[in-house]
């Protein structure tokens, strides 16, 4: 090897060392700045849900808490697999948030680790599942639908969101605690199954309740039991399902936001922050029971004890009804 060649590779190396001694400068001095642009909140649903309308609410409540615009880009399919998978590949610095709803960690092999490829950034709200009909359905309470279910079978129609979503597996579970051998019927998210709940095109559905909340106060949907461990303050006269004579299924999703592991922590916290201020807000608080849902501050580390501890539940029922979900 000439002499020159060995200078060549010294100065070569000599450069690579310096960008790595650099890189943390970078990043420090970046999540310092942070943001100096447009930040993308990932919605893993179809626009018009339950998910997406708590999203675009917090997408502009960020964008003035933090002076640049955060904007909602809807990622839907394969019950939020393709959206969450997405975030968990893009680039750990800020500009690519999830807003993450229990069951994405459900399914076989989805493509990412929870625990490995996430920054829990904080809780925003627990959304309980209500089951809820078409006002053509002869049966008016749980009871009676359970009778119904016992009587027609198959004939029952119950629309959910695909799994992994909560909504899916509540039902599957109603199925086996009730013996019933209704027909799951998954939509893309509870936007277009709501329209078809509408429509008549199915009897049931194990819905989230800000797409419904309208028809159902207009009378165009019933809202039947609630699967929180109390009732909705947006609907104060429907009972839980406990209360209504099933008592053991409780179906309550949580929101909050996620980042891409790797994020800096003084982002995390600086997110962590305003959004615990924009949850406690009298007018988000407001917005969320309206819509039915009751809010829930965190810090990150709390955050991240709920996702493990709900993602655990609900792998063990999926594991005790012999579910397989595979993406």
């Amino acid at each position: 090897m000439t002499m020159a060649r060995r200078t060549g590779i010294k100065r070569a190396f000599f450069v690579f060392a310096l960008a790595l001694l650099a890189l943390p400068t970078w990043r420090v001095a970046a999540a310092a700045d942070y943001p100096e642009r447009v930040v993308s909140l990932v919605v893993a649903f179809p626009a018009g849900g339950g998910v997406d309308t708590v999203g675009r609410v917090i997408a502009q409540k960020l964008t003035e808490a933090l002076g640049r615009q955060v904007i909602v880009v809807n990622r839907p399919g394969a019950g939020s697999v393709i959206g969450t998978r997405q975030v968990a590949r893009a680039q750990p610095d800020g500009y690519t948030l999830l807003l993450l709803v229990t069951g994405a960690g459900l399914p076989t092999n989805p493509g990412y680790d929870m625990e490995k490829d996430f920054a829990p950034i904080g809780l925003i709200a627990s959304v309980p599942i209500v089951i809820m009909s078409n006002p053509s359905v002869p049966a008016k309470s749980l009871a009676e639908v359970i009778a119904l279910a016992k009587k027609e079978g198959d004939k029952v129609t119950v629309g959910t969101p695909p799994a992994p979503t909560l909504n899916y597996f509540g039902a599957e579970q109603f199925k086996a605690m009730t013996g019933t051998d209704i027909t799951i019927v998954p939509y893309k998210g509870t936007g277009p199954l709501t329209s078809d709940l509408l429509g008549g095109h199915v009897m049931l559905a194990f819905n989230t309740l800000p797409p419904a909340i309208g028809s159902i106060k207009a009378g165009k949907l019933r809202a039947i039991a609630v699967g929180s461990p109390a009732r909705m303050a947006a609907i104060p006269d429907v009972p839980t399902i406990s209360e209504a004579g099933l008592p053991g299924l409780e179906i309550v999703q949580y929101y909050g936001l996620v980042a891409p592991a790797g994020t800096p922590q003084s982002i995390i916290e600086q997110l962590n922050k305003e959004l615990r201020k924009i949850v406690t807000s009298d007018d988000m608080k407001k917005r969320l029971l309206d819509a039915g849902g009751d809010p829930v501050v965190s810090t990150p580390a709390e955050y991240a004890q709920n996702i493990q501890r709900e993602e655990s539940k609900w792998q063990a029922v999926i594991k005790k009804l012999g579910l397989v979900v595979t993406y």
